[in-house]
């Protein structure tokens, strides 16, 4: 008798978020990912439609107390200001050298007042600090706390305008990504420039790197070269996620 419960509620949960999915793709496919129509990205339909359908839309991922912090291991790439490693970059390498006091992040696109910002620009926006956990794709996680400007007062600051629907990121190591307004403008996106108390170290991006605190880690961009704010998906082709193997969405 129990087992057969577990097997109708299982069923009508399938069911239930199966149609939340199938009403988004006939009502209101402005709401579904970008890569809805590949076959191999059925369960990023699934999972995107059912975080956007039945989770509050500004709800906070967890946050933790300093003595919850733990190691925190950089991996992917460490410096891209190594001539030696396969993303190397001779922009950053001279901007490092100068201890980035030369840096400036681009934001341009569907904004009124495109512009070059300084670290010291962005460290003069009101500023958040959270302790929060990174749970990587490889299976491991850890637990640390950033600073930065919430990318939505930047996004303000600029005048983003009402036709926006993604916000895309290029780094100074090659890579191209984007989340959507949702998660742009979530209280916990940051535009992060220190952990644990310090400015953030070259392994783990700086000057500044991406926290999209409700999505996986590789979301987390590091190195942060230019923003664009558009109206239509650009899946960076190949230099962005989808072409390299990777799920858009990674909402956890």
């Amino acid at each position: 008798m129990k087992t057969s419960r577990l097997i109708n509620r299982r069923h009508a949960l399938i069911t239930g978020l199966t149609s939340v999915s199938g009403l988004l793709i006939s009502g209101c496919s402005r709401k579904l990912p970008p890569t809805y129509g590949n076959i191999l990205r059925m369960g990023d339909t699934l999972t995107y439609a059912a975080h956007r359908a039945l989770l509050a839309e500004q709800s906070l991922a967890r946050e933790y107390s300093h003595k919850d912090i733990t190691s925190f291991p950089a991996i992917g790439t460490t410096d891209p200001g190594d001539p030696s490693k396969p993303r190397s970059s001779e922009t950053y390498r001279r901007l490092q050298s100068g201890a980035f006091a030369e840096w400036r992040l681009a934001v341009e696109g569907l904004v009124a007042r495109p512009g070059f910002y300084s670290l010291a620009d962005l460290k003069r926006f009101p500023s958040r600090t959270q302790v929060t956990r990174h749970t990587c794709e490889e299976g491991w996680s850890a637990i640390a706390e950033w600073t930065g400007v919430p990318l939505s007062r930047v996004l303000d600051a600029a005048g983003m305008l009402r036709v926006a629907r993604f916000v895309s990121f290029y780094s100074y190591d090659g890579w191209a990504d984007c989340i959507d307004m949702l998660d742009a403008l979530h209280p916990q996106t940051l535009l992060a420039y220190g952990m644990n108390g310090q400015d953030l170290s070259v392994p783990h991006g700086a000057p500044v790197r991406l926290r999209v605190e409700r999505q996986l880690g590789y979301k987390n961009m590091k190195y942060i070269e230019r923003i664009v704010v558009r109206d239509e998906f650009d899946d960076g082709g190949k230099n962005g996620s989808i072409q390299n193997g990777w799920s858009w969405y990674t909402g956890i």
